[in-house]
């Protein structure tokens, strides 16, 4: 990856608006960005569900920063526009191309659960049962894992980039301190959680001031967090993972600030200062399978969403797509998907506590002990078992009884490529809209409640259980597709373990349907992930619903008990031409639209 000269830079106190915390009436002069769904360019482009995130990661482009440098900067960003999706407090994995070498690389920066977490840390000791994923789970300080974030930005700086922490941060400051326009998705966001917010001190002091979330139109900032991010900036990650501000991340986990009117229960977590102060990131190598010509690269595990993804694309390649009908081919794409996440669901976990049979599950030969299952007239039941790791005769393995799906559909992802040529493709989470729903009291960020992704019952087979140390299984896909060993797609989209089958579903669209990446971006999505009934846009059912139910399909709305939105995913995108001409789009109508843009945009 192209690199230069780094430089130290301070962060100029003078040049930042100081501000109280919260909410303030707009004016016209207040910094407010259009979202731009879809752009084409040349140069380098950034992508996100923000435009002041969006814009952020521009103007590094525009200043001789690489992909890198723009997609850290970009994360920041929508830690101050997005607190309830991403930030410090939580985690995620990269995934980068980098021109000099020619190699794709991977960062996993999972939160991991505390060294002394038990194995019943989800079973309520008053009544020897699990708790109740919601309310017990989702808000409480059992749930908070050690965060990655911060520790994956340094890492990626440090391989990748060509700017300092310090230099990356700064336009973050100033962002949490003159604040962002409030829109309709910030406000009913806020709303969805007002429960749980308002049984925490800090958080409804900046969340919801007044008792009521910030208004439409209201400019939100967060002094606290711009003070954090420039603590972090003057003293590096440190400050972060060792010292006042690590124990005080271990003291809100151990000790749930709840209030003394609120009736959510709020367990009581493990976290201690000593799990960040040994938290480290992971170098890995990314997931690769070929389809139809191109190199496929995703996330490796602890994130399963490589594997999946993988798998599913090496099944669907024993078929024909591009000459199916749009219905046989749907109909194909589900049963894919639904043999992979059986799959995903019996063998993949957290590499350093599981032995993963990585190779088999994205080999050839297994692909076909899958594809042969696949019927063109009829559906299988559902769920499917596991495949066999052994046979290469046309069946199944041993049955692996479903289990509740606990990820949720927050997370964000973004997507930056750069005039050099590399690629960087990145998504990060707190894991439930709005994390813990613990703010660290006078800092300005959301913790997450990550380990509600372990299963919560202990079963000593299943490669998903709660372990001291261990990270829980994500299903976060941020891909990178090849073509001639040159990059040719970036993709990759928030949604729990929706996320697998959004990134699935616009590659085939993509590659075997040769969708304009606007076309692949909005249409209309299901999610087969190995259930009796297919969680589905309402869109996708008016479309295809009843020709799928020919097949033996049941495919139900989607959505979830902590937001209204039936959405699945919110994804962005950059595709590279042959000539070097980028399109970067990113949701015209989900989440509330995004924002791409490129550094020489098509006149």
């Amino acid at each position: 990856m192209r690199r230069t000269v780094r430089t130290t830079s301070l962060l100029v106190a003078a040049a930042l608006v100081a501000t109280t915390a919260g909410i303030a009436q707009a004016k016209p002069e207040d910094h407010y960005s259009t979202k731009t769904p879809t752009s084409t360019g040349t140069g380098g482009a950034v992508t996100s569900v923000d435009p002041e995130a969006s814009k952020i990661g521009l103007q590094v482009l525009k200043r001789g920063g690489n992909a890198v440098d723009a997609i850290i900067a970009t994360a920041a960003a929508l830690g101050v526009t997005e607190p309830y999706s991403s930030g410090i407090g939580g985690g995620g994995y990269l995934v980068v191309y980098d021109a000099g070498t020619g190699k794709v690389g991977a960062i996993d920066g999972r939160e991991t659960a505390p060294a002394r977490m038990p194995h019943d840390a989800f079973i309520d000791p008053g009544t020897g049962e699990p708790y109740n994923f919601t309310p017990e789970l989702v808000t409480s300080g059992v749930s908070v894992g050690t965060p990655g974030s911060l520790a994956t930005w340094q890492r990626a700086l440090d391989r990748w980039g060509t700017r300092d922490l310090a230099q990356t941060l700064q336009p973050s400051v100033a962002l949490a301190r003159r604040g962002f326009v409030v829109d309709d998705t910030f406000r009913s966001q806020t709303l969805d959680n007002k429960d749980r917010f308002g049984a925490f001190d800090a958080t409804r002091k900046l969340f919801l001031p007044g008792g009521d979330a910030p208004a439409v139109g209201s400019v939100f900032r967060n002094p606290d967090l711009a003070n954090t991010y420039k603590l972090i900036a003057r003293e590096g990650t440190r400050a972060f993972y060792r010292g006042p501000l690590a124990d005080q991340i271990a003291q809100t986990a151990q000790h749930p600030p709840k209030r003394g009117d609120t009736t959510l229960p709020v367990p009581a977590g493990y976290l201690t200062a000593n799990d960040l102060a040994r938290y480290a990131v992971k170098d890995e190598e990314p997931t690769r399978v070929g389809y139809r010509g191109y190199g496929v690269y995703g996330a490796p595990p602890s994130s399963s969403g490589g594997t999946t993804v993988g798998e599913a694309l090496n099944i669907l390649e024993h078929f024909p797509m591009s000459k199916l009908s749009r219905d046989d081919a749907l109909h194909h794409y589900l049963e894919a998907g639904s043999l992979a996440f059986a799959d995903r669901n019996a063998y993949v976990g957290d590499p350093a506590y599981v032995d993963i049979p990585q190779q088999r599950l994205l080999s050839d030969d297994f692909a076909k002990t899958r594809a042969c299952l696949v019927k063109g007239n009829r559906a299988l039941p559902k769920p499917v078992a596991a495949g066999s790791l052994t046979s290469s005769s046309c069946g199944a393995g041993a049955d692996v009884a479903a289990k509740p799906d606990t990820e949720n559909v927050s997370t964000t992802n973004l997507t930056a490529t750069d005039r050099w040529g590399n690629v960087a493709e990145y998504t990060l989470t707190i894991e439930q809209t709005g994390g813990s729903g613990m703010v660290v009291p006078g800092r300005g960020f959301l913790l997450n409640n990550e380990l509600t992704d372990f299963t919560a019952a202990y079963d000593p087979a299943d490669p998903n259980r709660i372990e001291g140390g261990k990270r829980p299984r994500s299903s976060i896909s941020p891909t990178i597709v090849l073509k001639d060993r040159k990059p040719v797609l970036a993709l990759g989209s928030p949604g729990g373990s929706t996320i697998i089958t959004t990134v699935l579903q616009m590659l085939v669209d993509r590659i075997d349907f040769a969708m304009t990446l606007p076309e692949m971006i909005a249409a209309p999505r299901s999610s087969p992930r190995n259930t009796a009934d297919v969680s589905s846009e309402p869109a996708f059912i008016d479309e295809y619903g009843d020709a799928l139910a020919a097949y033996g399909h049941h495919l139900v709305p989607a959505g979830d008990a902590f937001t209204s939105a039936a959405e699945i995913g919110a994804a962005t995108a950059i595709g590279i031409g042959p000539d070097g001409r980028l399109t970067a789009v990113s949701e015209p109508v989900r989440r509330g639209g995004g924002s791409a843009l490129v550094v020489n945009p098509d006149r």
